[in-house]
């Protein structure tokens, strides 16, 4: 995996929270990493079978937390319940998956209130996460937490590397007409976590890594009640669309993670969302702005690896 087969991600032993764990990727992914042999803590109640699939299930430990990743300010006691469980050691590795998607046209009554609430959940949900276990890495408050730090930078050159989870969606870079409830959200999502790729190297002591998973429809209770508002438009310009299940989608973002990657798609829909920059927008010369996206990679090289 990666340069020279290293895994950038190893799990065992380590704790994981997952918000959005109580079914489709969230559940397959959390029973993944307990076959890996992590820690997991969830937002929801789904506990029984990921234990069923622990690698050691005599030492390994499981704990829920009853959450509204829709409420304001939910993260900070999150993180500290979290935290003293751990004990009294942040989780290293938290993946946001808690989200959810009501399509439907602008014009349709309910069209405001669904795209805040979607906001709510998968934009600021995840981005008070974030912000709530960056700040609990990064921003120790007890002297304690401090020394053990020095303490592990003193026996490791580089100690292992935190992760940031971040889910999106194919709809991150190229939206549709229907969509306009949702794919906003994860547009903001992937700003964010395109931002704070540069921001967690102002802390060389404390590595951390972000990723953005791009997944394409899963076969999900949440795929099915998005189907119930999507317009007869949207169906359309999707086309046939093969939804993933989501032991397939876990499986392929874990691996994507192991390999280092930032961007991370588990389908060639995806990939080609990923390389298409400028997404579905207007050009306003055609010419001119394809020219310029084949340049601008080459550019991105330096100011993407400047430090």
């Amino acid at each position: 995996m990666g340069w020279f087969g290293r895994n950038h991600m190893p799990v065992e032993g380590r704790t994981i929270l997952l918000t959005g764990g109580s079914e489709g990727t969230g559940l397959s992914a959390a029973r993944i990493l307990s076959g890996k042999g992590a820690n997991i803590i969830i937002l929801e109640e789904a506990i029984k079978s990921i234990k069923a699939a622990a690698k050691s299930p005599k030492t390994q430990r499981f704990h829920i937390i009853a959450a509204d990743v829709s409420k304001p300010n939910y993260a900070e006691d999150v993180v500290s319940n979290a935290t003293a469980w751990n004990d009294g050691q942040p989780p290293e590795i938290v993946w946001c998956l808690a989200g959810l998607s009501t399509p439907m046209l602008w014009t349709d009554d309910r069209a405001i209130e669904a795209a805040r609430y979607n906001r709510d959940v998968n934009y600021f949900g995840t981005a008070e996460m974030s912000r709530a276990i960056m700040r609990a890495w990064l921003l120790p408050s007890q002297h304690a937490r401090g020394q053990e730090q020095k303490q592990v930078s003193a026996r490791e050159s580089r100690p292992a590397a935190k992760h940031i989870i971040f889910t999106g969606s194919v709809l991150s870079a190229f939206s549709l007409a229907g969509h306009g409830t949702y794919a906003p959200s994860k547009f903001a999502l992937r700003a964010l976590a395109d931002a704070l790729v540069m921001e967690v190297r102002l802390y060389p002591d404390v590595p951390i890594e972000v990723h953005f998973i791009m997944p394409d429809s899963i076969t999900t209770a949440g795929h099915d009640r998005e189907n119930e508002t999507k317009p007869e438009v949207t169906v359309q310009l999707e086309g046939p669309d093969k939804p993933q299940d989501p032991d397939t989608v876990a499986r392929l973002a874990i691996a994507g993670i192991e390999k280092g990657r930032y961007f991370i798609t588990t389908s060639f829909v995806g990939d080609l969302m990923r390389w298409s920059a400028m997404g579905n927008s207007p050009r306003d010369n055609w010419v001119v702005d394809t020219l310029m996206g084949l340049i601008l990679p080459f550019i991105m090289i330096f100011i993407g690896s400047s430090d």
